[in-house]
């Protein structure tokens, strides 16, 4: 018999990482960093009472809810996320906030879509950078909007304008990262910092005029908002080195530092929008 060879599964790492405990626990803490793009998401919306407006990688869900207030009780929005706990997290919030226009759902959109009945804009903070094949994700948002429905997200500046990142530090200490595997893209959270491929990437899935603003901002957090070293086995550091990259993230956050424990980040961002013509 020939070698039978299976398809590689839409987003499997991403997916996996999501899902686990230790990963999702971690995430409140780096809230700290990422809330700080929410009221541009929000401006850039610019939602509209009545309007059905979806939130793709919604995580827990605060940027879903304060975009339900726009859009009134008459409108409502759909948090979509590929973590079931985050899901569950963001459904709570929302029942604590008292938004009974919101919806969650726990889905994969490159492969599932965004459901039969159209939006008006599909909106996205920092979860556009994880799809293993952005073009196939992007066309299927696209597919699940209405004519002249807008896609509205936000994604990180290149490594180089966002120098908090930890990444470098902790290279000599994890494994390095795998090639992706045929016709999958890179992913993680510099993957669209390239403004040229981002805009190759929405009119090659059919969206027309794109517009781009580059904004940057400081934001005061704990080391965590970056790093949380519970994760550091996790990520592949050894019992052994542990104590090391500790240190290197020390070394690395100290020209950041503020204060006791406190950390002024530099964070570089794009809001795109595009519109499905």
């Amino acid at each position: 018999m020939g070698t039978v060879t299976l398809a590689p599964v839409s987003n499997e790492k991403e997916a996996k990482r999501w899902n686990d405990d230790r990963w999702v626990a971690a995430w409140p803490k780096r809230e700290r960093l990422t809330e700080a793009l929410t009221p541009y998401l929000v401006s850039a919306v610019a939602a509209q009472p009545g309007q059905r407006v979806c939130d793709i990688g919604c995580g827990g869900g605060a940027q879903t809810i304060a975009l339900s207030k726009p859009v009134g009780p008459s409108g409502r929005v759909v948090g979509f996320d590929i973590s079931g706990p985050l899901v569950e997290l963001a459904r709570e919030r929302a029942a604590q906030a008292g938004a009974p226009n919101v919806d969650f759902v726990v889905a994969d959109v490159q492969t599932e879509g965004l459901g039969p009945e159209p939006f008006d804009v599909a909106a996205s903070q920092l979860g556009v950078m994880f799809f293993d094949e952005p073009l196939a994700a992007f066309g299927a948002i696209r597919a699940g909007l209405r004519a002249g429905g807008r896609f509205v997200f936000a994604c990180w500046q290149g490594l180089e304008q966002n120098p908090w990142h930890t990444g470098t530090a902790l290279r000599p200490f994890v494994p390095p990262p795998k090639l992706p595997e045929p016709g999958k893209s890179p992913v993680g959270p510099f993957s669209l910092g390239d403004d040229e491929y981002v805009r190759d990437m929405l009119g090659g899935a059919g969206f027309g005029p794109v517009t781009c603003t580059e904004v940057e901002i400081s934001v005061r957090a704990p080391a965590s908002a970056v790093v949380d070293r519970s994760l550091f086995g996790f990520m592949g550091v050894t019992d052994e080195r542990l104590e090391e990259a500790g240190a290197a993230i020390d070394r690395h956050l100290a020209r950041f530092a503020v204060g006791e424990g406190e950390y002024e980040y530099p964070l570089a961002f794009r809001v795109y929008g595009a519109v499905n013509v």
